[in-house]
């Protein structure tokens, strides 16, 4: 037999016996005084059968199975109040670390790929710019043309 069925029949039977107690004191021709006398009898005896059940189970246990309740629901609140703060934490830490290290690496990258274009740039008009200054040193100068062409013009006559 399972202890549990048993309890629930004797807590069912007492009830009965409670309820018939409360009918017999209703009824006029069984008389108040003995149905007050069995609800009584009966109150009692439930009273005894109540300590007698409580008193037989471990107070340890009872002890035990409340720490492991209260224990239970700490940990369920307690679980879901830190993964909710430490996720609302990181979430926004992270966010954070993410948005400052793209913006400086962004920036040093642009700053390095800009600054290397524009030397590079610059080199290449540089070297242009000496070509030119080349080719203009390697012309005769005005004055040497006109001498030139005053040397060609009397070598001409001279012929």
């Amino acid at each position: 037999m399972n202890p549990n069925r048993v309890d629930f029949l004797v807590d069912l039977a007492y009830g009965i016996v409670i309820l018939s107690s409360v009918a017999l004191i209703l009824i006029p021709d069984a008389g108040t005084g003995v149905g007050v006398a069995f609800g009584i009898g009966a109150l009692i005896s439930y009273a005894i059968h109540v300590v007698w059940k409580m008193a037989r189970f471990d107070p340890e246990w009872m002890t035990q199975e409340v720490t492991e309740k209260v224990e239970e629901t700490l940990t369920e609140e307690m679980t879901e109040e830190v993964t909710e703060e430490v996720t609302e934490s990181v979430e926004q830490t992270v966010a954070e670390e993410v948005t400052e290290k793209v913006e400086r690496t962004v920036t040093e990258e642009v700053t390095e790929n800009v600054e290397r274009t524009i030397s590079e740039e610059v080199d290449d008009i540089i070297e242009q710019l000496e070509q030119v200054n080349e080719r203009v040193d390697r012309r005769p100068r005005s004055d040497q043309i006109d001498a030139m062409t005053r040397d060609d013009a009397e070598t001409t006559e001279e012929e």
